[in-house]
Protein backbone atom coordinates (compact mmCIF):
# COMPACT_ATOMS: atom_id res chain seq x y z
CA UNK A 1 0.00 0.00 0.00
CA UNK A 2 1.34 3.54 -0.62
CA UNK A 3 0.45 7.20 -0.26
CA UNK A 4 -0.26 8.14 -4.27
CA UNK A 5 -1.11 11.73 -3.93
CA UNK A 6 -1.59 14.36 -1.18
CA UNK A 7 -3.10 18.30 -1.47
CA UNK A 8 -3.90 20.58 0.85
CA UNK A 9 -7.20 22.31 1.12
CA UNK A 10 -7.78 25.97 2.26
CA UNK A 11 -11.26 27.29 3.03
CA UNK A 12 -13.14 29.51 4.84
CA UNK A 13 -16.68 28.70 5.72
CA UNK A 14 -17.10 31.46 8.28
CA UNK A 15 -13.14 31.52 9.17
CA UNK A 16 -9.88 29.62 7.84
CA UNK A 17 -9.35 25.85 8.09
CA UNK A 18 -5.95 24.06 6.15
CA UNK A 19 -7.42 20.15 5.53
CA UNK A 20 -5.09 17.80 4.37
CA UNK A 21 -6.14 14.93 1.78
CA UNK A 22 -4.19 11.70 1.67
CA UNK A 23 -4.89 9.61 -1.09
CA UNK A 24 -3.38 6.05 -1.52
CA UNK A 25 -3.12 3.64 -4.46
CA UNK A 26 -5.87 1.37 -2.90
CA UNK A 27 -8.64 4.35 -3.41
CA UNK A 28 -8.85 5.01 0.30
CA UNK A 29 -7.91 8.45 1.68
CA UNK A 30 -7.62 10.27 5.09
CA UNK A 31 -8.39 13.69 6.40
CA UNK A 32 -6.44 15.85 8.91
CA UNK A 33 -6.93 19.40 10.34
CA UNK A 34 -3.24 21.78 10.17
CA UNK A 35 -5.22 24.80 11.10
CA UNK A 36 -3.40 27.29 12.79
CA UNK A 37 -5.23 30.50 13.68
CA UNK A 38 -4.32 33.58 12.13
CA UNK A 39 -0.94 31.86 11.10
CA UNK A 40 -2.75 29.06 8.71
CA UNK A 41 -0.61 29.97 5.39
CA UNK A 42 3.03 29.23 7.03
CA UNK A 43 1.46 25.64 7.86
CA UNK A 44 0.03 25.39 3.77
CA UNK A 45 3.57 26.25 2.67
CA UNK A 46 5.14 23.86 5.16
CA UNK A 47 3.10 21.39 4.44
CA UNK A 48 3.32 21.56 0.44
CA UNK A 49 6.75 22.68 -0.10
CA UNK A 50 8.24 20.43 2.57
CA UNK A 51 6.11 17.12 3.70
CA UNK A 52 4.16 16.46 1.33
CA UNK A 53 6.73 15.70 -1.20
CA UNK A 54 8.07 13.15 1.31
CA UNK A 55 4.64 11.55 1.83
CA UNK A 56 4.37 9.96 -1.58
CA UNK A 57 5.41 6.53 -2.29
CA UNK A 58 5.27 5.98 1.48
CA UNK A 59 3.40 2.89 3.14
CA UNK A 60 0.47 4.92 5.37
CA UNK A 61 0.02 2.03 7.45
CA UNK A 62 3.52 2.90 9.29
CA UNK A 63 2.04 6.03 11.12
CA UNK A 64 4.58 5.56 14.04
CA UNK A 65 7.63 5.60 11.25
CA UNK A 66 6.20 8.69 9.30
CA UNK A 67 5.63 10.45 12.58
CA UNK A 68 9.42 10.06 13.56
CA UNK A 69 10.26 10.49 10.18
CA UNK A 70 8.45 14.09 10.37
CA UNK A 71 9.52 15.17 13.59
CA UNK A 72 13.38 13.66 14.10
CA UNK A 73 13.94 13.81 10.39
CA UNK A 74 13.41 17.44 10.24
CA UNK A 75 16.06 18.66 12.46
CA UNK A 76 14.35 21.74 13.17
CA UNK A 77 11.91 20.35 15.70
CA UNK A 78 9.00 21.69 17.51
CA UNK A 79 7.21 24.80 17.13
CA UNK A 80 3.21 25.13 15.96
CA UNK A 81 3.75 25.13 12.37
CA UNK A 82 5.80 22.03 12.12
CA UNK A 83 3.46 20.15 15.03
CA UNK A 84 0.15 21.20 13.29
CA UNK A 85 1.74 19.81 9.70
CA UNK A 86 2.80 16.67 11.75
CA UNK A 87 -0.77 16.57 13.16
CA UNK A 88 -2.27 16.72 9.89
CA UNK A 89 -0.62 13.75 8.04
CA UNK A 90 -0.70 11.84 11.42
CA UNK A 91 -4.63 12.06 11.89
CA UNK A 92 -4.89 11.61 8.00
CA UNK A 93 -3.32 8.33 8.20
CA UNK A 94 -4.88 7.06 11.58
CA UNK A 95 -8.11 7.92 9.43
CA UNK A 96 -6.86 5.92 6.42
CA UNK A 97 -5.52 2.52 8.94
CA UNK A 98 -9.42 2.79 10.72
CA UNK A 99 -11.08 2.82 7.42
CA UNK A 100 -9.06 -0.36 5.99
CA UNK A 101 -9.91 -2.34 9.24
CA UNK A 102 -13.17 -1.18 9.02
CA UNK A 103 -13.45 0.47 12.69
CA UNK A 104 -14.06 3.63 14.16
CA UNK A 105 -11.40 4.97 15.32
CA UNK A 106 -11.63 4.69 19.15
CA UNK A 107 -11.83 0.76 18.21
CA UNK A 108 -8.23 1.13 16.38
CA UNK A 109 -7.28 3.17 19.48
CA UNK A 110 -7.80 0.29 22.05
CA UNK A 111 -12.02 0.44 22.26
CA UNK A 112 -14.19 2.55 24.30
CA UNK A 113 -13.59 3.60 28.26
CA UNK A 114 -16.71 5.86 28.39
CA UNK A 115 -19.78 6.07 26.12
CA UNK A 116 -19.88 9.37 25.61
CA UNK A 117 -17.86 12.54 26.48
CA UNK A 118 -18.77 15.55 28.81
CA UNK A 119 -18.25 19.01 26.87
CA UNK A 120 -18.53 22.58 27.83
CA UNK A 121 -19.65 25.42 26.18
CA UNK A 122 -18.94 28.71 26.34
CA UNK A 123 -21.08 31.59 28.22
CA UNK A 124 -20.67 34.91 27.63
CA UNK A 125 -21.89 38.70 28.22
CA UNK A 126 -21.03 42.31 28.52
CA UNK A 127 -21.61 42.32 31.85
CA UNK A 128 -22.44 39.90 34.75
CA UNK A 129 -26.24 39.45 34.10
CA UNK A 130 -25.87 39.38 30.32
CA UNK A 131 -23.38 35.94 31.14
CA UNK A 132 -26.05 34.96 34.03
CA UNK A 133 -28.59 34.89 31.51
CA UNK A 134 -26.45 33.21 28.89
CA UNK A 135 -25.34 30.38 31.45
CA UNK A 136 -28.79 29.33 31.61
CA UNK A 137 -29.16 29.16 28.63
CA UNK A 138 -26.37 26.62 28.22
CA UNK A 139 -28.11 24.77 30.86
CA UNK A 140 -31.39 25.02 29.11
CA UNK A 141 -29.68 23.37 25.79
CA UNK A 142 -28.70 20.46 28.44
CA UNK A 143 -24.81 21.24 29.25
CA UNK A 144 -23.52 19.98 32.61
CA UNK A 145 -20.69 22.34 32.29
CA UNK A 146 -20.33 25.86 30.87
CA UNK A 147 -17.16 28.29 30.93
CA UNK A 148 -18.32 31.66 32.31
CA UNK A 149 -16.57 34.91 30.89
CA UNK A 150 -17.59 38.51 31.14
CA UNK A 151 -17.19 42.28 30.35
CA UNK A 152 -15.42 43.96 32.91
CA UNK A 153 -16.11 47.83 33.58
CA UNK A 154 -13.19 50.13 32.40
CA UNK A 155 -11.63 47.27 30.40
CA UNK A 156 -12.05 47.78 26.30
CA UNK A 157 -13.53 44.10 24.78
CA UNK A 158 -12.30 42.18 27.45
CA UNK A 159 -11.72 38.45 26.48
CA UNK A 160 -13.88 36.39 26.17
CA UNK A 161 -16.79 37.98 25.29
CA UNK A 162 -17.42 37.73 21.29
CA UNK A 163 -19.79 38.69 18.67
CA UNK A 164 -21.84 35.97 19.01
CA UNK A 165 -23.81 33.06 21.44
CA UNK A 166 -23.02 29.84 19.79
CA UNK A 167 -20.50 31.03 17.19
CA UNK A 168 -18.29 33.21 18.96
CA UNK A 169 -14.76 33.29 16.42
CA UNK A 170 -12.47 35.99 17.63
CA UNK A 171 -10.24 36.36 14.80
CA UNK A 172 -12.28 39.09 13.67
CA UNK A 173 -10.19 41.24 10.93
CA UNK A 174 -7.47 41.61 8.40
CA UNK A 175 -5.17 43.36 10.80
CA UNK A 176 -5.36 42.52 14.52
CA UNK A 177 -7.33 44.72 16.38
CA UNK A 178 -6.34 46.36 19.67
CA UNK A 179 -8.16 45.14 23.32
CA UNK A 180 -7.56 45.94 26.13
CA UNK A 181 -6.63 44.85 30.08
CA UNK A 182 -6.54 45.56 33.60
CA UNK A 183 -5.66 42.76 36.34
CA UNK A 184 -7.01 45.04 39.24
CA UNK A 185 -9.97 45.75 37.86
CA UNK A 186 -10.64 41.99 36.24
CA UNK A 187 -9.63 41.31 39.86
CA UNK A 188 -12.21 43.08 41.03
CA UNK A 189 -14.70 41.75 38.81
CA UNK A 190 -14.78 38.04 37.99
CA UNK A 191 -15.42 36.68 41.80
CA UNK A 192 -18.95 38.67 41.89
CA UNK A 193 -19.96 36.72 38.37
CA UNK A 194 -19.35 32.97 39.66
CA UNK A 195 -20.93 34.92 43.11
CA UNK A 196 -23.97 35.27 41.25
CA UNK A 197 -23.82 32.38 39.23
CA UNK A 198 -23.76 30.28 42.49
CA UNK A 199 -26.51 32.03 44.12
CA UNK A 200 -29.00 31.84 40.84
CA UNK A 201 -28.33 28.32 39.73
CA UNK A 202 -26.40 26.40 43.01
CA UNK A 203 -23.71 24.14 42.67
CA UNK A 204 -25.11 21.04 40.34
CA UNK A 205 -23.16 22.75 37.02
CA UNK A 206 -20.05 22.84 36.54
CA UNK A 207 -18.57 25.91 36.20
CA UNK A 208 -15.14 26.99 33.81
CA UNK A 209 -13.14 30.26 33.55
CA UNK A 210 -10.31 31.57 31.40
CA UNK A 211 -7.29 33.74 32.52
CA UNK A 212 -5.97 33.59 28.88
CA UNK A 213 -2.55 34.13 29.78
CA UNK A 214 -3.12 37.10 31.63
CA UNK A 215 -2.30 37.04 34.82
CA UNK A 216 1.52 37.04 36.32
CA UNK A 217 1.49 33.78 39.23
CA UNK A 218 1.19 36.12 42.16
CA UNK A 219 -2.41 37.76 40.60
CA UNK A 220 -3.43 34.47 39.25
CA UNK A 221 -2.49 32.73 42.84
CA UNK A 222 -5.15 35.50 44.49
CA UNK A 223 -8.10 35.05 41.76
CA UNK A 224 -7.95 31.16 42.55
CA UNK A 225 -8.03 31.62 45.91
CA UNK A 226 -11.00 34.31 45.67
CA UNK A 227 -12.72 31.54 43.70
CA UNK A 228 -12.31 28.79 45.76
CA UNK A 229 -15.97 29.08 47.40
CA UNK A 230 -17.52 28.75 44.06
CA UNK A 231 -15.99 25.37 43.45
CA UNK A 232 -15.13 25.95 39.75
CA UNK A 233 -13.64 22.64 37.49
CA UNK A 234 -10.71 24.30 37.00
CA UNK A 235 -9.43 27.84 36.16
CA UNK A 236 -7.52 27.61 32.77
CA UNK A 237 -4.61 29.47 31.67
CA UNK A 238 -4.25 31.62 34.69
CA UNK A 239 -0.63 32.25 34.14
CA UNK A 240 2.11 32.14 30.59
CA UNK A 241 3.56 28.25 30.97
CA UNK A 242 6.77 29.13 29.02
CA UNK A 243 8.14 29.07 32.33
CA UNK A 244 6.33 25.73 33.82
CA UNK A 245 8.07 26.68 37.08
CA UNK A 246 5.71 29.49 38.04
CA UNK A 247 2.59 27.05 38.11
CA UNK A 248 4.42 26.13 41.70
CA UNK A 249 3.26 30.07 43.28
CA UNK A 250 -0.04 29.43 41.79
CA UNK A 251 -0.60 25.78 43.37
CA UNK A 252 1.12 26.75 46.93
CA UNK A 253 -1.74 29.25 46.84
CA UNK A 254 -5.10 27.72 46.34
CA UNK A 255 -6.99 24.55 45.71
CA UNK A 256 -8.54 25.35 42.46
CA UNK A 257 -8.02 23.06 39.49
CA UNK A 258 -5.36 24.49 37.46
CA UNK A 259 -5.75 23.27 33.64
CA UNK A 260 -3.52 24.59 30.88
CA UNK A 261 -2.12 23.14 27.58
CA UNK A 262 -3.84 24.75 24.23
CA UNK A 263 -0.73 26.02 22.70
CA UNK A 264 1.54 23.43 23.89
CA UNK A 265 3.31 21.55 20.70
CA UNK A 266 5.30 18.94 22.42
CA UNK A 267 5.35 16.78 25.20
CA UNK A 268 8.12 18.75 26.47
CA UNK A 269 5.93 21.56 27.12
CA UNK A 270 3.76 19.96 29.72
CA UNK A 271 6.56 17.38 31.18
CA UNK A 272 7.82 19.66 34.64
CA UNK A 273 4.16 20.53 34.94
CA UNK A 274 3.14 16.93 34.92
CA UNK A 275 5.25 15.80 36.88
CA UNK A 276 5.43 18.19 39.76
CA UNK A 277 1.44 17.75 39.70
CA UNK A 278 1.64 21.38 39.18
CA UNK A 279 -2.03 21.48 37.11
CA UNK A 280 -5.27 19.13 37.04
CA UNK A 281 -5.90 19.10 33.52
CA UNK A 282 -3.91 19.01 30.32
CA UNK A 283 -5.34 20.73 27.32
CA UNK A 284 -3.11 19.86 24.57
CA UNK A 285 -4.86 19.22 21.32
CA UNK A 286 -5.08 17.03 18.43
CA UNK A 287 -4.14 19.67 15.98
CA UNK A 288 -1.57 21.48 18.05
CA UNK A 289 0.39 18.37 19.70
CA UNK A 290 1.17 16.84 16.79
CA UNK A 291 -1.50 14.26 16.00
CA UNK A 292 -2.84 11.62 17.89
CA UNK A 293 0.20 9.68 17.95
CA UNK A 294 1.76 12.23 20.22
CA UNK A 295 -1.46 13.27 22.17
CA UNK A 296 -1.27 9.74 23.22
CA UNK A 297 2.57 9.91 25.31
CA UNK A 298 0.98 13.12 26.30
CA UNK A 299 -1.95 11.33 28.21
CA UNK A 300 -0.20 8.66 29.47
CA UNK A 301 2.49 10.53 31.04
CA UNK A 302 -0.74 12.82 33.20
CA UNK A 303 -2.42 9.58 33.82
CA UNK A 304 0.36 8.43 36.15
CA UNK A 305 -0.27 11.84 38.27
CA UNK A 306 -3.78 11.04 37.81
CA UNK A 307 -3.94 14.23 36.00
CA UNK A 308 -6.59 14.16 33.42
CA UNK A 309 -7.46 15.26 29.63
CA UNK A 310 -9.04 18.76 29.05
CA UNK A 311 -8.75 18.71 24.90
CA UNK A 312 -9.01 22.39 23.26
CA UNK A 313 -12.01 22.69 21.23
CA UNK A 314 -12.83 26.12 19.92
CA UNK A 315 -13.86 27.37 16.55
CA UNK A 316 -9.87 27.32 15.32
CA UNK A 317 -9.94 23.79 14.58
CA UNK A 318 -11.76 22.35 12.39
CA UNK A 319 -14.68 19.44 12.66
CA UNK A 320 -11.60 17.38 11.31
CA UNK A 321 -9.64 17.82 14.84
CA UNK A 322 -13.46 17.56 16.72
CA UNK A 323 -13.71 14.10 15.18
CA UNK A 324 -10.54 13.10 16.58
CA UNK A 325 -10.68 14.55 19.79
CA UNK A 326 -13.48 12.88 20.36
CA UNK A 327 -12.20 8.99 19.28
CA UNK A 328 -9.71 10.22 21.89
CA UNK A 329 -11.68 11.22 24.33
CA UNK A 330 -13.94 7.80 24.21
CA UNK A 331 -10.97 5.90 24.23
CA UNK A 332 -8.43 7.95 26.60
CA UNK A 333 -8.40 6.49 30.59
CA UNK A 334 -8.04 9.54 32.01
CA UNK A 335 -10.43 11.59 30.27
CA UNK A 336 -11.70 15.05 32.09
CA UNK A 337 -13.90 16.85 29.90
CA UNK A 338 -13.92 18.29 26.02
CA UNK A 339 -14.03 22.22 25.10
CA UNK A 340 -17.01 22.14 22.65
CA UNK A 341 -17.38 25.43 20.64
CA UNK A 342 -20.37 24.76 17.93
CA UNK A 343 -19.29 25.36 14.26
CA UNK A 344 -21.07 27.45 12.21
CA UNK A 345 -23.69 26.03 9.82
CA UNK A 346 -21.83 26.65 6.91
CA UNK A 347 -18.26 25.05 8.06
CA UNK A 348 -20.76 21.69 9.10
CA UNK A 349 -21.87 21.81 5.59
CA UNK A 350 -18.27 21.80 4.20
CA UNK A 351 -17.13 19.03 6.79
CA UNK A 352 -19.54 16.72 7.06
CA UNK A 353 -19.22 14.26 10.44
CA UNK A 354 -21.59 11.67 12.00
CA UNK A 355 -20.56 13.03 15.86
CA UNK A 356 -23.80 14.77 17.62
CA UNK A 357 -24.30 16.16 20.64
CA UNK A 358 -27.06 14.89 23.58
CA UNK A 359 -27.41 16.14 26.57
CA UNK A 360 -24.32 18.32 27.54
CA UNK A 361 -22.32 15.14 25.83
CA UNK A 362 -20.88 14.72 22.10
CA UNK A 363 -21.24 10.96 21.20
CA UNK A 364 -18.78 9.81 18.33
CA UNK A 365 -20.22 7.67 15.36
CA UNK A 366 -19.51 4.18 14.27
CA UNK A 367 -18.54 5.01 10.67
CA UNK A 368 -14.43 3.79 9.92
CA UNK A 369 -12.14 6.11 9.90
CA UNK A 370 -12.72 9.33 12.35
CA UNK A 371 -16.20 9.98 10.84
CA UNK A 372 -15.53 13.80 9.43
CA UNK A 373 -15.02 14.44 5.44
CA UNK A 374 -14.81 17.41 3.56
CA UNK A 375 -16.89 18.53 0.62
CA UNK A 376 -14.46 19.48 -1.81
CA UNK A 377 -16.89 21.45 -4.42
CA UNK A 378 -18.54 23.55 -1.65
CA UNK A 379 -15.55 24.60 0.22
CA UNK A 380 -14.12 26.03 -2.96
CA UNK A 381 -16.70 28.27 -2.87
CA UNK A 382 -15.46 30.24 0.70
CA UNK A 383 -11.96 31.15 -0.42
CA UNK A 384 -9.30 31.72 2.14
CA UNK A 385 -9.73 35.25 3.84
CA UNK A 386 -6.95 36.98 5.81
CA UNK A 387 -8.33 37.40 10.11
CA UNK A 388 -6.23 37.97 12.65
CA UNK A 389 -6.99 37.52 16.39
CA UNK A 390 -6.45 40.55 18.55
CA UNK A 391 -3.81 42.00 20.35
CA UNK A 392 -4.32 43.70 24.20
CA UNK A 393 -2.50 46.67 25.55
CA UNK A 394 -2.67 47.78 29.25
CA UNK A 395 -4.18 51.48 29.51
CA UNK A 396 -0.71 52.97 29.34
CA UNK A 397 0.02 51.35 26.07
CA UNK A 398 1.64 48.49 27.23
CA UNK A 399 1.48 45.26 25.17
CA UNK A 400 0.15 42.16 26.87
CA UNK A 401 -0.64 38.69 26.47
CA UNK A 402 -4.13 38.57 24.50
Amino acid sequence: MKIVAAKVIVCSPGRNFVTLKIETDQGVYGIGDGTLNGRELSVVSYLEEHVVPCLIGMDPRRIEDIWQYLYRGAYWRRGPVTMRAIAAVDMALWDIKAKMAGMPLYDLLGGKSRDRVMVYGHANGSDIDETVDAVGQYIDLGYKAIRAQTGVPGIKDAYGVGRGKLYYEPADAALPSVTGWDTRKALNHVPRLFEKLRQTYGFDHHLLHDGHHRYTPQEAANLGKMLEPYQLFWLEDCTPAENQEAFRIVRQHTVTPLAVGEIFNTIWDAKDLIQNQLIDYIRATVVGAGGLTHLRRIADLASLYQIRTGCHGATDLSPVTMGCALHFDTWVPNFGIQEYMRHTEETDAVFPHDYRFEDGHLICGETPGHGVDINEDLAAKYPYKRAYLPVARLQDGTMWNW
